[in-house]
């Protein structure tokens, strides 16, 4: 079964819209957006399991310039 989670990220100053599109070329990344608020991007990620899951995050998104430090809330219904 699919594991999907939100993930906000916090990122270098003025590099968010640059973060979002980036991100979004990932696969397993569904949508990625640059946003106001305590978070600078949001991304909404899926993966076969939770392992997979967590390779995308750490390996591949939290990996791209810009990125300083990723929260993930994993979706439970």
């Amino acid at each position: 079964m699919a594991v999907s989670a939100f993930v906000f990220l916090e990122c270098v100053a003025g590099r968010s819209k640059d973060v979002a599109k980036l991100i979004s070329g990932i696969p397993g990344v569904k949508l990625s957006h640059a946003v106001t608020g305590p978070h600078d991007v949001i991304a909404f990620v899926e993966g076969p399991d939770i392992n997979a899951l967590g390779i995308t995050i750490i390996s591949r998104i939290q990996a791209v310039s810009g990125v300083l430090r990723t929260t993930t809330n994993v979706v439970v219904e």
